[in-house]
């Protein structure tokens, strides 16, 4: 019986349960990009190429946020996953940057 205990404890404290206070932050942060994003784009009194600039940068911004908060990247034991992802990426820029290559050709 004293075995089934401490092997209790052990596994709660292998996993840290986390409160909800970290998802509504994360939640908030992620409407308050979305809003400047849209509130960038109706201003209108930008410039285009500085509003591209601007949405690029909020959408990595929002990855990021999605990625560690919504999808767990954060935590351990995500590594193959983390790679997946990365090696993904690497290969979308790679046919990106190959048709812009071939366009240009």
């Amino acid at each position: 019986m004293a075995s089934n205990h401490s092997a209790t404890e052990q596994n709660t404290k292998r996993h840290k349960v986390e409160g909800p206070k970290k998802h509504i932050i994360a939640f908030l942060f992620s409407v308050l990009l979305t809003f400047i994003a849209f509130a960038t784009v109706i201003s209108g009194e930008i410039n285009k190429d500085f509003i591209y600039i601007i949405l690029i940068g909020l959408a990595i911004l929002q990855v990021f946020v999605q990625m560690a908060f919504w999808m767990h990247m954060k935590d351990r034991g995500h590594t193959f996953a983390i790679i997946g992802i990365l090696s993904g990426v690497f290969v979308v820029f790679t046919c990106v940057i190959m048709a812009e290559y071939w366009a240009w050709w």
